[in-house]
């Protein structure tokens, strides 16, 4: 019985902490991308971002137009995320210096699933309702022209066809499994590793 209430517990917080990491990374994803900040969408990651996001702010500056804020908001929500998880599951309290390295980790790794899933999306869509104006889709290729257009303009268009995808996809595909090799160097343990998203498949 310990057990089935510690798993619940688990899964649990690491539901709840996944779910405001997304929304995390996508308001840092979407600021990137320059993405229309009154979409309804946009409107709703701010609102639940904004509590923690603001305050952070007054004292972590943005970079080079870059907002560092959310960066370390992520990273911080990833931490809490690891270090809460394993108190829950019963291996005890991780070193924090290591964990803070592992949410890292787990917050790219979040950023190429988001990204790789997006663009899986975007392509159905694509094909079944090329002219749509859904405010989600919307957003999603604004969200993802960051990661397509430097790889299109190096990969033309093969007539009607845009096959610059085909060369994203084996980008993050390749970047996940660069990302898996660190984790194993950082001794990221295989629970904390599945606590964060990845590519399906991986």
């Amino acid at each position: 019985m310990v057990n089935t209430f510690s798993n619940i517990g688990v899964f649990l917080a690491a539901t709840l902490g996944i779910l405001f990491l997304f929304a995390v990374l996508m308001r840092f994803l979407l600021q990137l991308a320059r993405a229309d900040f009154y979409n309804p969408i946009s409107q709703g990651i701010v609102k639940v971002t904004n509590p923690l996001l603001l305050p952070l702010r007054k004292v972590v500056p943005g970079l080079l137009g870059v907002d560092m804020a959310s960066v370390v908001l992520a990273v911080l929500v990833g931490w809490i995320m690891i270090l809460g998880c394993g108190l829950l599951a019963g291996a005890g309290l991780f070193n924090p210096l290591s964990a803070l390295l592992w949410s890292l980790i787990g917050c790219v790794s979040t950023v190429i699933a988001i990204v790789f899933v997006g663009m899986l999306i975007s392509i159905v869509f694509s094909w079944i309702a090329p002219q749509s104006g859904h405010p989600a889709l919307m957003l999603l290729r604004q969200l993802l022209e960051p990661f397509c257009a430097p790889v299109r303009r190096l990969i033309p268009p093969l007539g009607m066809i845009d096959i610059s995808p085909i060369f994203v996809f084996i980008l993050l595909t390749v970047a996940d499994k660069l990302l898996l090799g660190f984790a194993q160097m950082a001794n990221m343990p295989g629970f904390v590793y599945n606590l964060f998203w990845h590519i399906p498949g991986f």
